[in-house]
């Protein structure tokens, strides 16, 4: 059956949105039922596909052909090194997705900030990977989604229809102030991260709930911005320095490595005379001669867990946008003085 006229160049044929409206029910569950997705009551289904019967529908081959000819690419964007993103972010993130999905499918990297707004190829992705660290990141976002690109978005929380792995950055930093507050450091120098990145944005937060939780004033304490690379970390402590300060709490390792060597040389040791705690783990962290005290972000794990997400769409069909919260954990060793404890002094 048609709807409309039977003239040429003027006949309608029934969609899917027409069943819908029939039917009483959304776009997606007709879409669901005549392709066999998911677990639409049978009842409803029936009725569904009774009416597609009565109505006339005949699906869009060309569509269901375009659907079976897949790409076998998906395409991990991100902000450009010299842009935002640090080079052993990136590396964990291509290790973690490559773990997941190389052996099936080709990975193709680009820059979110290198897109020309509008140009994106449905075609060519069979989905999407976003490592978003920036609010502005919502527009390339948008635009994967209007394609109907499926996608997946890792390493910061954000509101989309698309599934979301992340970490609770505040509550994990919140946790490593709470950790030099414990061992009885009040003059603690801050150094954080680029102020445009939700990553800064919500460590700020986190040191400066533990310090209000303490009783203290996260206003008194020195804070200088960095980069998150090893220059800024260098430079930064370097300042901080002339306040004399017990301890500095780095927004990323790298930053703490460039700290530690203004610290060493102003001719101080750390712990000694200097506490260091950074952010990330990094695989350095634990195996330089500086074993730093840090928080442990798995930006790998992250990676695989977006990619595993996205290649479940993508095989089986199944759709799960919920957002997905993995665990961080403080890594406690060598570079954090308790100053609770005095030292013994000889008789």
């Amino acid at each position: 059956m048609l709807i409309g006229d039977s003239k040429e160049g003027d006949i309608m044929a029934v969609t899917i949105k027409d069943i819908a409206k029939r039917a009483g029910v959304s776009y997606s569950t007709v879409s669901r039922a005549l392709n066999g997705i998911g677990a639409e009551n049978t009842e409803s289904r029936k009725n569904i596909l009774r009416l597609a019967q009565e109505m006339g529908y005949v699906p869009n081959q060309a569509a269901i052909n375009l659907k079976k000819s897949r790409s076998y690419v998906i395409g991990l964007y991100f902000s450009t090194i010299s842009k935002m993103t640090s080079p052993f972010v990136l590396h964990d993130v291509l290790t973690g997705v490559y773990s997941v999905a190389g052996s099936k499918y080709n990975v193709v990297v680009k820059g979110i900030d290198m897109h020309e707004p509008g140009t994106l190829n449905p075609s060519y992705f069979d989905g999407i990977i976003v490592l978003s660290q920036r609010s502005e990141d919502m527009e390339f976002m948008n635009e994967v989604l209007d394609k109907k690109i499926p996608m997946s978005v890792i390493c910061r929380a954000v509101d989309v229809d698309a599934p979301n792995v992340t970490t609770d950055e505040a509550l994990a930093m919140e946790r490593a102030m709470d950790y030099l507050l414990e061992n009885g450091h009040r003059n603690i120098g801050i150094i954080e991260g680029n102020p445009g990145l939700d990553s800064s944005r919500l460590r700020r937060r986190g040191w400066r709930t533990s310090m209000t939780s303490h009783g203290l004033d996260p206003d008194a304490l020195p804070v200088i911005s960095g980069n998150y690379r090893y220059a800024s970390g260098y430079t930064a402590a370097k300042q901080l320095l002339t306040f004399r300060p017990t301890a500095l709490l780095c927004f990323n390792d790298e930053m703490a490595f460039g700290a530690r060597t203004a610290i060493v040389e102003a001719g101080l040791k750390v712990p000694d005379d200097v506490s260091l705690v950074g952010f990330d783990n990094w695989d350095m962290s634990g195996y330089s001669d500086m074993h730093l005290t840090t928080v442990e972000r798995n930006m790998g794990e992250i990676a695989r867990e977006g990619a595993r997400v996205l290649l479940r769409r993508l095989d089986e069909g199944i759709v799960d946008n919920r957002r997905i919260y993995l665990n961080n954990k403080l890594i406690i060793r060598d570079t954090v003085k308790n100053l609770n404890v005095e030292e013994r002094k000889p008789s």
